[in-house]
């Protein structure tokens, strides 16, 4: 890939192919517990001791909208959900986001746009908090009057 390339790749501008270059299917730490997997391995979800105090966040990135399925069951579980939607086509990432969109309308919950076909699926109990510079203290450790 040219400088260029992989400049615009960089700012979002194009879709970067050259992911695969990166991923080996065939990779394996060879710690293997004997634990299947209760979902589907696209779905990461935060281990037993965080479901207990209630602080898990589901990961998705689905491949096509037959994926959406998983993205429904941890959000109805109410689990706040990252879908990354930059591995699939045009239409059926549109798809997901409308399905999303009618998730979060009839759990009562909320969406938000993380950035480029990534985004944040929240539960209504679940409150959003932004590093908006204007909600810092003017007491703190910058404060040289």
């Amino acid at each position: 890939m040219g400088s260029v390339r992989k400049a615009s790749a960089w700012l979002g501008l194009v879709d970067d192919n050259d992911d695969e270059r990166y991923y080996d299917d065939d990779y394996s730490e060879g710690t293997d517990s004997g634990e299947a997997w209760v979902t589907d391995p696209r779905v990461k979800v935060a281990t037993d001791t965080a479901e207990e105090k209630g602080r898990r966040i589901g990961t998705v990135t689905p491949d096509s909208f037959r994926d959406a399925r998983a993205i429904g069951e941890l959000f109805r579980e109410g689990v706040p959900v990252i879908m990354n939607l930059t591995a699939m086509e045009a239409a059926d990432a549109k798809r997901v986001v409308d399905f999303a969109a009618g998730l979060i309308f009839g759990l009562r919950g909320s969406i938000e746009r993380v950035s480029t076909r990534v985004f944040l699926l929240t539960p209504a109990h679940t409150e959003i908090v932004n590093g908006d510079p204007g909600g810092h203290r003017t007491d703190g450790f910058f404060n040289q009057s």
